[in-house]
């Protein structure tokens, strides 16, 4: 990303572009809410540019990502809040492919919401975003058994959750009267 010539400020613009979407993403995932999301990137890359000179030449990803999920961890303390699902029906019968994608997105959020904070992180870094388990450890500064232990927990919740909306989903009675 760096070359000879590009100063530390188009060094930082040039990942700010590479790095945006991803963290947005990321961001999304673990507050389920786009207005803190865009928040959590805007603080993250704040703290990664005023950081620049010590962490451009090691991994600034890496350290985005620790920044925002830092934050949404001392966020989540401060404002003991999350975003409010309501649990309306999902269509029935076969959507067409873009509504199916925005159907199976919401499904997964509202999923992931039911999870506690820490499940949430560690599932959406090791599963979502595809980080190895030493990194999730050492990103939220855990040990790996914590890793292992809280996504399994997580993820089988997440089954279990999946497959009850499933279930309530092909029931006979679901939705409309017959």
């Amino acid at each position: 990303m760096s070359s000879a010539a590009a100063t530390p400020d188009e060094e930082f613009a040039a990942f700010m572009a590479d790095a945006s979407p991803r963290l947005a993403h990321t961001a999304w995932l673990l507050t389920g809410d786009e207005h803190l999301a865009e928040e959590l990137v805007q603080e993250a890359l704040t703290r990664t540019f005023l950081a620049w000179r010590k962490v451009r030449r090691r991994d600034p990803h890496a350290y985005a990502r620790r920044v925002l999920v830092g934050r949404r961890a001392n966020d989540q303390v401060k404002r003991n809040r999350e975003p409010s699902y309501a649990s309306p029906a999902l269509p029935d019968g076969a959507t067409e492919g873009g509504e199916r994608a925005v159907i199976d997105r919401d499904r997964l959020v509202r999923a992931l919401s039911t999870l506690t904070e820490r499940q949430r992180r560690i599932v959406v870094l090791r599963h979502l975003v595809g980080l190895s388990e030493q990194e999730v450890a050492h990103n939220l500064g855990v040990s790996l058994g914590t890793v292992k232990s809280t996504a399994s927990r997580g993820l089988a919740q997440l089954r279990e959750v999946l497959e009850s909306a499933d279930d309530a989903a092909q029931s006979p009675h679901h939705g409309q009267e017959s």
